[in-house]
């Protein structure tokens, strides 16, 4: 066996596993879509290698030579599509067709071409390089592109020039009198022995961009409450907690405002609990819709939200709260739930030392202040930290999360 069958024969193996990877992460998680197409690519990929392995025992090469860039070519294209879906950009899936089109038309010209012309190489490799620059343009458009995304670009910058380079090597050092004796040449043994180191890299690099992404959605997944779309309690007091952490290292303000749905139970007990979800997402709409970008939302349970303003002082906080009050108080029936709800509010600041319990306490214990003064108002925790000897405790039917009356 020549060096080239065997790098060829490792190339073989390295594909195999990657296309199952893939496989096997896009079946454990359905909406991995991108990496169903890099299965896909690195299965093209592992077919092109047998074809090469075939090619020498042709009388006829034209046929396997055509099948070997053909396929080779869908592989690399099936990767663009696949990072395309990954990252959730133009796939520019137009431009790609054109090239694959016109590239296997070219492909059929110079088929009968001597293999010791440049033009012919270039016309061979060229198409190769034009779709992993498109595979770098995808990257590229990604915006929120992080350490692995930009070796993933430098990576496709350096495949795309490899291609570029092979028609000189290809010239220098010969490729064979035949496409049957290719790889018995010193070019193939090198070709092939770079594109293996291209191989593994790129694999590695998309598979781990693939998987830190996947695990990134699993783990909002598991702190998003399903109704509403906000986050669940873990999630927010895990992301409320970092950000609270952040705030005391800047020294800047932080609030938390914490809602509870007037009169809930009375919904759910008069209209069922589907008209209650019906006024909980109606609610959280309107929670997102008066609050920017940087802001935490949580739905605790039940009937009871909490919202980490970052950068905001206690009258920031209480403006917020009596925007989503009146907005609240104000907006259209929601269908089959017994006509327009209101709902209480508490405010507490960011205090020196505050951990993210104290700061939900405080609030906690304004909102008590509003429910038992009327509801549908907004009631702010005082600076200090109350005696708590003095402090009414909250009924035992009460708690975060409960569907009882408040």
């Amino acid at each position: 066996m020549s060096a080239a069958a065997f790098v060829l024969a490792i190339n073989l193996f390295v594909a195999g596993i990657f296309a199952t990877a893939f496989g096997i992460v896009a079946a454990y998680k359905r909406s991995a879509v991108g990496a169903r197409w890099l299965a896909f690519s690195y299965g093209f990929g592992a077919l092109y290698l047998v074809l090469e392995f075939v090619l020498p025992y042709q009388t006829d090469h034209r046929p396997v030579s055509f099948g070997i860039f053909a396929i080779f070519l869908l592989a690399l294209s099936s990767g663009v599509v696949g990072l395309a879906r990954h990252y959730r950009v133009p796939s520019h899936w137009r431009v790609l067709v054109g090239v694959v089109v016109a590239s296997l038309l070219i492909n059929l010209a110079i088929l009968d071409m001597p293999r010791d012309s440049l033009l012919r190489n270039l016309l061979y490799q060229g198409p190769y390089a034009v779709v992993q620059t498109l595979a770098f343009f995808v990257v590229a458009s990604h915006r929120n592109k992080r350490a692995l995304d930009i070796a993933l670009l430098g990576l496709f910058a350096l495949s795309a020039l490899h291609f570029l380079i092979k028609p000189i090597m290809a010239v220098t050092i010969g490729s064979g009198s035949n496409p049957q004796g290719y790889l018995a040449s010193n070019y193939a043994a090198y070709s092939q022995t770079l594109g293996a180191l291209l191989l593994i890299a790129n694999g590695l690099l998309m598979l781990l961009v693939i998987v830190r992404d996947v695990m990134a959605e699993i783990t909002t997944e598991s702190e998003t409450d399903n109704l509403s779309g906000l986050l669940n309690r873990r999630g927010f007091e895990a992301r409320a907690g970092r950000a609270l952490e952040q705030a005391q290292r800047n020294g800047s303000p932080a609030s938390v405002v914490v809602a509870d749905l007037d009169h809930f139970k009375a919904i759910n007990d008069s209209f069922g609990h589907e008209a209650g979800d019906r006024v909980i997402v109606a609610f959280a709409r309107i929670l997102v819709a008066t609050s920017d970008e940087r802001t935490l939302i949580g739905r605790l349970g039940g009937e009871e939200f909490a919202v980490f303003i970052p950068g905001a002082n206690v009258a920031t906080a209480r403006l917020y709260a009596e925007g989503v009050r009146s907005g609240f108080a104000g907006a259209s029936a929601v269908a089959g739930s017994g006509g327009r709800h209101s709902a209480s509010f508490g405010v507490a600041a960011l205090q020196p030392g505050d951990q993210l319990p104290d700061l939900l306490r405080r609030a906690d214990m304004a909102l008590y202040d509003a429910k038992r003064s009327g509801r549908d108002r907004v009631c702010v925790a005082p600076e200090a930290e109350p005696n708590m000897a003095n402090v009414t405790a909250l009924p035992r039917g009460r708690s975060r999360g409960s569907r009882q009356a408040s």
